[in-house]
């Protein structure tokens, strides 16, 4: 194995997202393959075999020697692109597992003039359109990161690209798939995962950790049939107030610290190191990333606060309600119920099972009045903390930020979550990950404008690149 030329791989990078890579990622954005979560007719739109096919023949057509692709797709569940890649001569550090997805999220309304959701469009070095950076281009990146290797004289080992196409409906599928290639997948030693945020478009971005996920429908119920509110209040308890007792037995509604001791965790050490480091560099940007209202403030004006809030700190979101008419439409009445729909986001290393039981159990305990309390559409998902990195990718980070970016490489921690990391976790205690990606400010996954910045992304192909050669070495 030669010595790979940084400069150069840099240079092939670029070429090949302008002439390879931007044509085939506009024509995928253009397919409205929105995930099954969000169309029960997927099967007969067919837009997620289109763009299954649509990878395939563009990885098909780029010549990588000994590549094998396959479609895979069990029986009621959404198609799997799987791509085998033999490793470069005398490279054989184990199994490389690269992951995407091609679903996405619903198109919705208010983008800005000239923009869509299936109309790709190019405007201030961004391609514009959904499913651009949520994550139509990770196997893009991925087999141009491998071409430009093997032109510049660098190395990598088997590879094994996984793209799916329900990510997007919280990957209900991937376990399946997982267990059947198990075999196949052999001895994985690293997994990059191009699916995560930047906290800016300056540097290489690697995201540690993930939040995990309980959400359950509560319903307070008090009464059969509702009742004129002048004859009722005072005699029949609201089930609103009812509603709010239990969640402050939950959430300091003053501070929105949660209080349930199976919701909480000790940050790591090296974690809170990273965030602190991380902060450095990012003061100021917590401002400008989310539209608040005029005059409105944080929860905290601490942004170290904030960012272990969003990273390593349960939260309560109520996303949804039953039971309440809108304003135009209520009357003097007190309502018969009641329902919330409660969210928590987890810390990374919380059980969300046992989380999930302390929260019911909080619930039901001594209901205020004796109200019924009914509880429905349970979901409870684990977070995600990151091993330790081997010295071979602490060292190969610090080489691709130098050669690459000219800054250096800090962490993420992800309020959201990626079920696949998770699965790797387990069945790859010993794997590093490489958890990354293009998602940085004003991308606006999953709302209107969805955008994905193409300079930056040219870079994490060349960072990538630089990962996967100094693995095949390590």
């Amino acid at each position: 194995m030669g010595v790979v030329d940084r400069a150069a791989l840099t240079r092939t990078v670029e070429g090949l997202w302008d002439d390879a890579v931007l044509p085939s990622l506009s024509e995928l954005v253009a397919v409205p393959a929105v995930s099954p979560g969000f169309d029960p007719q997927w099967r007969e739109n067919g837009q997620l075999d289109a763009a299954v096919d649509l990878m395939r023949r563009w990885i098909a057509s780029r010549g990588l020697p000994g590549a094998t692709l396959e479609v895979i797709q069990l029986a009621d569940r959404s198609p799997l692109l799987m791509v085998d890649i033999p490793g470069t001569d005398g490279a054989d550090a184990g199994t490389v597992l690269l992951y995407g997805h091609l679903d996405k999220q619903p198109p919705m309304d208010g983008w800005d003039e000239g923009l869509g959701p299936w109309t790709p469009v190019i405007r201030d070095d961004r391609l514009y359109g959904r499913g651009s950076v949520d994550d139509g281009y990770a196997g893009f990146a991925a087999v141009a990161a491998l071409e430009a290797l093997r032109v510049n004289g660098g190395a990598y080992s088997r590879c094994v690209l996984l793209l799916e196409t329900g990510e997007e409906s919280g990957s209900p599928d991937l376990p399946a798939y997982l267990e059947l290639l198990s075999e196949r997948l052999g001895r994985v030693s690293l997994v990059v995962c191009l699916d995560s945020g930047a906290g800016d478009y300056e540097r290489m971005w690697l995201t540690t950790s993930l939040r995990g996920l309980v959400q359950i429908q509560v319903t307070a119920r008090v009464l059969d049939v509702g009742q004129h509110s002048g004859s009722a209040s005072g005699v029949v308890p609201s089930s609103f107030r009812v509603l709010r007792i239990l969640l402050d037995r939950i959430e300091d509604a003053a501070t929105g610290e949660i209080t349930l001791p199976e919701l909480a965790v000790e940050v790591p050490a090296d974690r809170m190191a990273e965030i602190e480091a991380t902060v450095e560099v990012m003061r100021g940007t917590l401002d400008a990333a989310f539209p608040m209202t005029d005059g409105v403030r944080m929860v905290s004006d601490d942004e170290l606060e904030l960012t272990l809030n969003r990273t390593w700190r349960a939260t309560l979101s109520v996303t949804g309600a039953e039971g309440l008419p809108a304003p135009a439409d209520a009357g003097n009445v007190l309502r018969p119920s009641t329902g919330l729909c409660l969210s928590f986001r987890l810390p990374p290393t919380a059980d969300s099972q046992k989380a999930l039981a302390a929260i019911e159990r909080t619930l039901t305990s001594d209901a205020p009045y004796n109200a019924r309390i009914e509880l429905s559409r349970r979901e409870a998902a684990n977070g995600w903390n990151a091993p330790t990195l081997a010295p071979w990718l602490r060292d190969a980070l610090d080489a691709a930020s130098e050669d690459v970016f000219g800054e250096p490489w800090r962490t993420l921690g992800e309020g959201g979550s990626i079920p696949f990391m998770g699965l790797l976790s387990e069945a790859y205690p010993d794997a590093q990950f490489v958890v990354t990606g293009a998602l940085g400010p004003g991308s606006n996954a999953h709302v209107p404008n969805e955008s994905l910045h193409l300079d930056y992304v040219k870079k994490v192909t060349a960072g990538v690149a630089l990962i996967l050669d100094a693995h095949s070495r390590s």
